[in-house]
């Protein structure tokens, strides 16, 4: 009787823990938290800026531009916790807010991973989670979690597929009666499509920018595949030679060549995990193509330059952005469904 009344006052949050972004939902309620996975804090300590109030958005506007005294942390780096206690922080901060009250039993939590993370890695997932606040904890992949979220009948005899394009990781994946038959998962996102574009203006324009500058011009007028109307932006920086501040305008083109090798780590995941279906499987991909989320995904030209590239049929889902977040959420929804993928904190890891 006990345990019913606890399981009817505890929430259930699903979590998508990205490395640029956290995205938490309530079980029947849906999304409640889109944030930054960024936290300020003081120099040498671990304690969050003004109980709080530099985690996520507010955290992401000060990177760059802070005093010796403050640093701003990404605690994800290519999909693993790199920072276990400001990962513990900020999870603390975003499950405090998600929560109904602050009286409420623990929350049941469902956090979505990259497939490639080794088991101590998991553990580590687990135990942040646990110390942050959450009860009972499971883990779900990634790609499967973004298949649910986009509609794909991976339960079915027929092949899906999706590839996950987030911050630090993209997961590739061809799923089929509710398995992934063929997986790779590469840490290769956002953030190293960011650095190209830093490494190309250093090189090239002998101009120093920082990561969100890149990001704002990948975002802007970057490009996979050439563009009927190419774009030029005017980006703002550090002359390396000079050391004094200068512009330089940059053109579409040059961010696509800066944006070459990361994309072609992208091909040869989504290749390789093709090179690992059966030939059945693979004729079915050639009628129902691939399915792109996260949010690399949104970069121009992104479905065409795959289907060049693979010769797969390929499109962007309409909730990219979302689609791991959702179908985390419905998993957690249909929990006696899906509890067989899910890993728990309670397993001998």
């Amino acid at each position: 009787m006990l345990n019913r009344l606890v399981g009817f006052w505890r929430d259930e949050l699903a979590i998508d823990l990205g490395t640029a972004n956290t995205l938490i939902s309530v079980a029947g309620e849906g999304l409640v938290i889109n944030e930054p996975s960024v936290v300020a804090v003081q120099q040498g300590s671990t304690q969050i800026l003004s109980g709080g109030c530099a985690v996520g958005h507010l955290a992401k506007q000060m990177l760059g531009r802070t005093p010796d005294s403050i640093h701003v942390v990404r605690p994800l780096r290519n999909g693993v916790i790199a920072d276990f206690q400001l990962c513990e922080a900020m999870l603390r901060y975003f499950l405090r807010k998600a929560q109904r009250g602050a009286w409420s039993p623990r929350p049941r939590v469902l956090i979505s991973v990259p497939a490639s993370i080794t088991p101590v890695e998991r553990r580590a997932v687990f135990n942040s989670a646990q110390r942050a606040g959450a009860g009972p904890v499971f883990l779900l992949d990634e790609a499967k979690a973004a298949a649910i979220g986009c509609g794909l009948p991976i339960t079915e005899p027929v092949a899906s597929m999706v590839c996950d394009i987030g911050g630090g990781t993209t997961e590739v994946a061809v799923m089929s009666l509710g398995t992934s038959v063929a997986q790779h998962s590469i840490r290769v996102g956002g953030d190293r499509m960011d650095q190209a574009v830093v490494d190309y203006l250093r090189r090239h324009y002998s101009l120093k920018v920082g990561l969100p500058t890149a990001e704002r011009l990948r975002i802007d007028i970057g490009s996979a595949f050439p563009l009927a109307d190419e774009l030029n932006d005017e980006v703002s920086g550090l002359d390396s030679v000079s050391g004094l501040p200068r512009k330089a305008t940059v053109t579409s083109e040059e961010v696509r060549e800066a944006l070459a090798d990361p994309l072609e780590e992208i091909i040869e995941a989504i290749k390789a995990t093709l090179d690992d279906c059966s030939p059945d499987l693979a004729a079915d991909l050639v009628d129902h193509g691939l399915v792109l989320v996260g949010g690399g995904s949104l970069l121009r030209g992104m479905e065409r330059y795959v289907e060049e590239q693979t010769g797969v049929p390929a499109r962007v889902s309409p909730d990219a952005l979302s689609a791991v977040a959702k179908g985390t959420q419905i998993c957690l929804e249909q929990f006696s469904r899906w509890q067989a993928v899910l890993t728990s904190s309670e397993a001998d890891l």
